[in-house]
């Protein structure tokens, strides 16, 4: 089973810079969207043999999640249950006959860590809610969690320390959530590949200088990580300040 994840910083854009080649010739099974910025409707979005879910910000324009499916799930629900975190539209769940897929858009904590509390509460609750999914049935989770967990992640771990999505605090989370039973999935198959990044800023040439984080992943059950054929990151596709991240299970 192919999956990828992309945080496209705009579908209705990212409609605009080959996504529609990029989804069709990717010829994945399930395809997750963060940051998809608009409600279900604003732009045509179909693809044949694809199931679709979307779960958007009560803020328009803003944040949001979708996903493209060729199996119809047994079950669909979207947020964590808590009102607190599920105003913004960043997590859609579904279960399959072997695992659960949780697509997420972790929030960010913002210039001059503003959101960092939030965000810290955020990740406990979240490293909840999917120790109660892995209880029940395998969990692969996927999209841009907004960190860069190990120094190998960024290229430049000094100047980036007290940064936002390289935080001592976020980093720590991030092992907790890996220490709760959750492999990285590309780390798990390349854990001392360099130079390989999901996210560069739009400033300063920094994706054609390849000064990049990788803050995009498929993380999944423990218990499944060796079913994992492959683990890509799609550094050359263009059409967002992110890239698409692909994983193979069988």
């Amino acid at each position: 089973m192919k999956l990828v994840s992309w945080n496209v910083n705009g579908l209705r854009a990212c409609l605009n810079k080959g996504f529609v080649d990029f989804f069709n010739a990717a010829d994945a099974d399930i395809v997750c969207i963060q940051e998809t910025k608009m409600q279900p409707g604003q732009a045509e979005v179909n693809f044949a043999g694809y199931e679709q879910f979307w779960n958007s910000a009560e803020k328009k324009g803003y944040s949001g999640t979708a996903v493209f499916s060729r199996t119809q799930p047994l079950a669909v629900s979207y947020g964590m249950g808590l009102p607190e975190h599920d105003q913004e539209g960043r997590i859609i769940t579904l279960e399959y006959d072997e695992f659960q897929l949780v697509n997420v858009y972790t929030p960010n904590s913002q210039r001059g860590l503003s959101r960092l509390d939030y965000r810290l509460q955020w990740e406990d609750d979240f490293r909840t809610y999917v120790g109660q999914l892995d209880r029940r049935k395998p969990v692969i989770v996927c999209g841009d969690l907004n960190v860069a967990h190990q120094e190998i992640d960024i290229k430049n771990p000094a100047a980036n320390k007290n940064n936002a999505g390289f935080t001592p605090q976020e980093r720590g989370k991030m092992t907790e959530l890996l220490a709760a039973g959750l492999t990285d999935s590309f780390r798990h198959l390349y854990p001392d590949r360099r130079d390989v990044y999901s996210w560069w800023s739009y400033m300063g040439n920094a994706r054609e200088r390849n000064v990049g984080w990788r803050i995009d992943y498929f993380l999944v059950s423990r218990q499944v990580q060796n079913r994992i054929r492959e683990a890509e990151i799609r550094m050359e596709v263009p059409g967002s300040d992110h890239c698409p991240v692909a994983l193979d299970i069988f």
